[in-house]
């Protein structure tokens, strides 16, 4: 099976990614210059849409601020103009997302495609070649904060004598499950150490399945990993990873103490999305570093002007120098960072990045068998994405039998997904163990927005 897979180009990028390591932060700016230069040939030479939008005169050395910023939806709209392939049709590419038996294969023997979960109110489709895959895993195993031991080198990323539980949506073709499909059928003595398990099943099921696999390393969501903790001390969950990977979602200080205590692993938050698979991973000092050589990110105030250092953002525009294909240059993340000019006393040239990403809360129902239940916020947006078909909505809990759900939708569309919305989460709530949910729809209504730029889409009812 053709996996995207490129050794000798991993090879290269790897000597690279190891060198630069140790280098300094001129090394870094240097490589991110050259890198840049060759990204924007690539561009105007491939990219039509790209060729429009920038200003008559743009060459491959145009400073990076003179070009107007790009978003998702603006990409979306014009696929074809977007990419540098034309053989890359959206069409296409959105029937084959649309099939869950073809996760993780390639795409015209070539590319390895995954699609965003949406939070940003427009899902989008991400096309990636052997050169961008051998960037991405160069970065996930050479500069992921090792384990008290040597780190694994990168044909084994995640340690032949580890057993790996992943826990995440496995109903789409979203970038971390993806990328876990395709490393094991790269690593074929992976697939037996390796399991996904899905966070749409009832907690009580994977505990069990949890219990029974014994993983020792979990790589999951923040949200997720507090609620196996809070099952390791109900005594239910009996396992004991060394490390736990998180994700996807914010993971503030007291979330990591409680996961780390009652899962009694080292915590390793990382930085990623579907744009950038790996941007960054905390060093053994807890600091979060920017792989600053493969990525370019602008903070940026409410008109995209640059905020300085040690200053959060209203959002941020990323530039990623490793896919050439579907150029991403100046496209708005809408992530609130903070970018520090002071380095790490670990020794890194990579820059310090503090990065606030979701809020979403997972939801606690009343149970059917009078326990509380509860509902995991990103499993929440799967069923509202892949069973409703909607992508912008607020979902706000009431009490533990009601949720409000507000979709900006109107007409007769709207009255269709909320038939399908109400169906989808009255549905997911009973398999999960819930007592009878009533969900209140507001049709016509505009979703809140966050500090990060990316919708508030799921907030529990207050404490009182």
């Amino acid at each position: 099976m053709n996996t995207v897979f490129d050794p000798l180009r991993l090879s290269t990028v790897s000597l690279d990614v190891a060198v630069a390591q140790r280098g300094t932060p001129q090394d870094i700016a240097q490589r991110q210059r050259t890198r840049l230069a060759l990204l924007m040939e690539t561009t105007l030479r491939g990219s039509r849409l790209y060729q429009r939008l920038w200003p008559a005169g743009t060459t491959a050395h145009t400073p990076l601020q003179q070009l107007p910023v790009v978003t998702r939806a603006q990409l979306m709209a014009d696929f074809s103009g977007w990419v540098t392939d034309p053989r890359l049709k959206l069409d296409a590419l959105q029937a084959f997302t649309a099939d869950p038996a073809r996760i993780g294969q390639p795409w015209l023997g070539r590319y390895l495609v995954w699609e965003s979960s949406g939070t940003s109110g427009q899902p989008g489709i991400f096309v990636q070649d052997a050169q961008t895959m051998a960037v991405y895993d160069a970065l996930e195993a050479l500069r992921r904060s090792p384990p008290p031991k040597p780190p694994p080198p990168w044909w084994n990323p995640l340690g032949m004598t580890d057993r790996t539980a992943f826990i995440g949506a496995l109903d789409g073709h979203f970038a971390s499950y993806v990328s876990v499909l395709r490393l094991c059928a790269i690593n074929p003595w992976l697939a037996c150490s390796t399991r996904s398990f899905s966070i749409m099943e009832p907690l009580s099921a994977l505990v069990q399945a949890l219990n029974a696999f014994g993983p020792t390393v979990i790589a999951t969501y923040p949200t997720a990993a507090t609620l196996l903790a809070d099952e390791a001390l109900r005594g239910t969950l009996h396992i004991a990873p060394r490390e736990i990977w998180t994700g996807g979602e914010c993971l503030g200080s007291a979330a990591r103490t409680h996961i780390a205590r009652h899962l009694k692993g080292a915590v390793r938050n990382s930085y990623g999305a579907s744009e950038f698979l790996a941007m960054g991973w905390e060093c053994a000092h807890g600091q979060m570093h920017l792989n600053a050589d493969w990525v370019i990110l602008e903070p940026v105030d409410e008109h995209h002007r640059p905020v300085p250092a040690g200053q959060p953002s209203h959002s941020v525009l990323l530039t990623n120098l490793a896919n050439t294909v579907q150029p991403l240059i100046r496209y708005e993340l809408g992530d609130h960072v903070t970018l520090h000019a002071e380095r790490c006393t670990c020794g890194s040239p990579l820059p310090v990045i503090e990065v606030q990403g979701r809020h979403d809360e997972p939801l606690v129902l009343a149970g059917s068998n009078g326990e509380s239940v509860t509902l995991l916020p990103l499993a929440l947006s799967t069923v509202m994405e892949d069973c409703a078909g909607v992508f912008d909505f607020y979902l706000c809990q009431i009490d533990d039998r009601t949720l409000e759900l507000h979709l900006p939708l109107e007409g007769a569309a709207g009255e269709r997904a909320l038939v399908r919305s109400r169906a989808a989460l009255q549905a997911f709530a009973t398999a999960m163990g819930a007592a009878p949910i009533e969900v209140c729809v507001l049709l016509g209504q505009s979703v809140p927005r966050g500090r990060s730029g990316k919708a508030c889409r799921i907030v529990a009812a207050p404490q009182g």
